[in-house]
């Protein structure tokens, strides 16, 4: 599976630099001692074209994404719906559900495992989402073998306290704009506020798994992201105010 970033030509010094960063990040990701973690993607090497094109290559462990499986779902849920499919038997509609249940669950499982194991080796990775978590297979009966896997780390962020206090970051000036923003000004308090950062992403995608994949197609879409994030920013700062 490859991914590929335009030459500065087309791209610009950006390309260039996002892609040198998702290459460092798994590299040093892949260096620990403790070994691969089965919910991030392998990096198995890379190139650079005539062109300055950069090319990443990565072990091919799925197709789909968690946004390709909550799509087909919701397109499914509509399209039995429209046809009038129901089943008869309330024990095979159960079924469904429960199975749909325990494949959302062990997705998001999955996908907090790779975060955790960034978040323990002092990484952040800054852009999760439901395109960023690549699945092995995506039949719901297949779920006990379902092994979801984070990829996109073109963004990811050292967080050590080595570098948080000798060197920002390319791609984390606006994170730390809105950590000083928040109060987080310590090597230790930009950290905290790195992580919870990745956290309330995971929670955008957790909402987005738990709605999407069990409505139709049209009732989601009249709901942008702007308004998750809304709903979350409500939740958050209630919890603040009951703190």
């Amino acid at each position: 599976m490859f991914k590929v970033y335009p030459g500065q030509r087309t791209g610009g010094i950006e390309a260039d630099m996002m892609a040198a960063n998702e290459l460092n990040a798994h590299a040093f990701l892949q260096s620990s001692s403790k070994g691969l973690c089965q919910n991030l993607v392998v990096l198995v090497g890379g190139f650079e074209t005539k062109t300055g094109e950069q090319w990443l290559a990565f072990r091919s462990d799925g197709k789909y994404s968690a946004a390709d499986y909550a799509k087909l779902t919701s397109e499914k849920i509509s399209k039995n719906h429209s046809a009038g499919e129901s089943s008869w038997n309330r024990f095979e509609t159960e079924q469904i559900l429960k199975r749909r249940r325990y494949f959302v669950i062990k997705l998001f499982q999955g996908a907090m495992s790779g975060l955790a194991y960034m978040h323990d080796h002092d990484r952040l990775h800054q852009s999760l989402g439901p395109s960023s978590v690549i699945l092995n297979t995506i039949v719901e009966k297949d779920a006990a073998y379902l092994v979801p896997r984070l990829r996109d780390l073109s963004f990811s962020v050292d967080i050590s306290f080595q570098n948080l206090e000798e060197d920002p970051g390319t791609f984390s000036e606006g994170l730390w704009r809105r950590a000083a923003a928040a109060g987080a000004f310590t090597p230790m308090e930009k950290r905290a506020f790195g992580i919870a950062d990745d956290v309330y992403e995971a929670g955008l995608l957790l909402a987005y798994l738990a709605f999407v994949t069990f409505c139709e197609a049209n009732v989601m879409d009249s709901l942008s992201l702007g308004f998750w994030k809304a709903l979350f920013d409500l939740i958050f700062k209630r919890q603040e105010s009951i703190v």
